[in-house]
């Protein structure tokens, strides 16, 4: 079992993301410390292995049969959806594939033009189809950030993500947090931590972020926090559950909050809970796929016994869920979702996306 000591050592000397520059810290010997970075500058041993390699290969020729002849992905409620197809974006670019450059490079172009084709006056990123459509923005604006991120000679993605990033900061609630609709007025720990992943894509590429947006975030943030370390779902009193958990966590980690009592409580709170491989939680369960694109990032950006200990266990269990096709299935959401989740769990320790990088 991981240490709860652990974390604070692990991550003292990280900077904040947003923050202004901040003063240096001696990197001193202290056991278990990882030093700035997570596990970027410290991989687990033996991250990568041929079951890997070849379980990414398969899902990635699933991943590519799944696309519509209009450059989407999805199907059924969730088809032409702007979220999941930048999602299953991000897994190919998570094997270094853009824009017409490498194996999936027109996967990935025609992908991106289809997002694109739905970009709106007003920033907000849609198509005909959208359920909760700041879902899809945040995951739209995310994918334009590391497109942007990557390759930033596309004039069209700058100005699409610097409207879609507009958008984001003027429908921030009171509260500092967002919901479903691109309007001022709700809040929800979920749809939050999609936008603070969107403003922080953007941030590294170079576009501008309110520091005040990105305070109130994380003053939303810490209020839906239960005293167990888990999260509820929105501010109000409720029970904890680890995929909002996993995203609590993560948002935190982006919003540039690195030594924190929160912090160590909701890693505690996730490997009690949802432990790959002990049962306890499983590809059956509601919401698994994005507890475990969460849970993965707040483990890798932790560190140290954190991502050693977690990375193995969600590497074995996804490789076993994998069906003969390559793909995985959900069955709320659809494939094409459930496999580019997976694919961006098992792609972690490649490290090509700029958006898991410090």
């Amino acid at each position: 079992m991981i240490a709860r000591s652990a974390l604070c050592m692990i991550i003292a000397c990280s900077a904040p993301v947003f923050a202004q520059e901040a003063a240096p810290v001696e990197d001193e010997t202290v056991p278990g410390r990882v030093g700035a970075g997570g596990a970027q500058n410290a991989p687990a041993l033996e991250e990568m292995n041929p079951e890997l390699d070849a379980g990414v290969r398969r899902g990635l020729e699933a991943l590519a049969k799944m696309q519509n002849t209009d450059g989407s992905f999805g199907r059924g409620r969730y088809g032409r959806h702007v979220g999941i197809t930048s999602l299953c974006a991000l897994a190919f670019m998570a094997d270094g594939h853009l824009p017409d450059r490498g194996r999936y490079g027109e996967v990935v172009r025609r992908a991106l033009d289809f997002v694109l084709a739905g970009a709106t006056e007003t920033g907000l990123l849609a198509a005909e189809t959208s359920h909760g459509p700041m879902y899809g923005h945040g995951f739209a604006t995310l994918f334009l950030g590391e497109i942007y991120g990557m390759n930033p000679s596309d004039d069209r993605v700058r100005d699409a993500l610097g409207r879609a990033v507009r958008l984001i900061v003027d429908s921030q609630n009171e509260e500092g947090g967002w919901r479903y609709n691109p309007v001022p007025i709700d809040a929800d720990v979920s749809v939050t931590i999609c936008e603070i992943m969107a403003l922080r894509s953007a941030r590294n590429a170079g576009i501008k972020v309110p520091r005040q947006t990105i305070d109130k975030a994380v003053e939303y943030v810490r209020e839906c926090q239960n005293p167990d370390g888990g999260f509820r779902y929105m501010s109000q009193p409720g029970g904890s559950a680890w995929p909002r958990t996993a995203a609590g966590v993560a948002s935190l980690f982006y919003a540039g909050i690195y030594e924190d009592d929160a912090i160590e409580k909701g890693l505690d709170y996730l490997v009690t809970t949802a432990f790959p491989g002990r049962g306890m939680v499983g590809p059956g369960s509601a919401h698994y796929f994005y507890g475990q694109y969460y849970s993965v990032q707040a483990m890798y950006l932790a560190g140290g016994e954190w991502w050693s200990e977690w990375w193995p266990a969600i590497r074995t269990e996804l490789l076993n869920r994998q069906s003969a096709g390559g793909g995985w299935m959900d069955h709320q959401i659809g494939d094409a979702y459930a496999t580019a989740m997976g694919l961006i769990v098992l792609q972690m320790p490649k490290r090509y996306l700029p958006i898991f990088q410090k």
